[in-house]
């Protein structure tokens, strides 16, 4: 059982994650283009309105789809919880890589929207 609850911690982190820094980068995105922390891509990083916009967008995103995963990751693990190590480790995992799916994938749509709202010098279309 200490497993299974190890394994819920584990699975939880990434709409956890997803939750905290979605709900961070759309209310207090990080107030200049920097390329320590936040959305770093070579579009977002232009100018500090594309730098403000992907990161509201993006934060949007992972808010959502955060709240989405917290029951998609709840109702497996219950479902196994007393089950054997190995089937709570399989589920676990299985959970974990397709989390990493939407938590990754927010590049595509937050590209998307760049790309339709500023041209390719970051100036508003």
């Amino acid at each position: 059982m200490g497993y299974w609850f190890f394994m819920l911690a584990s699975d939880l982190l990434i709409p956890a994650i997803m939750i905290g820094f979605g709900y961070l980068f759309l209310k207090r995105p990080p107030k200049t283009v920097n390329p320590i922390f936040g959305y770093r891509t070579t579009r977002s990083m232009k100018n500090q309105d594309t730098w403000l916009f992907a990161h509201q967008y993006c934060g949007r995103l992972w808010f959502r789809w955060g709240l989405v995963l917290l029951p998609l990751t709840l109702i497996p693990l219950l479902a196994v919880m007393g089950q054997p190590a190995g089937t709570v480790g399989s589920v676990g995992t299985v959970l974990c890589l397709l989390q990493m799916i939407p938590l990754v994938g927010c590049i595509f749509p937050t590209e998307a929207a760049l790309k339709r709202t500023f041209d390719q010098n970051g100036s508003r279309r």
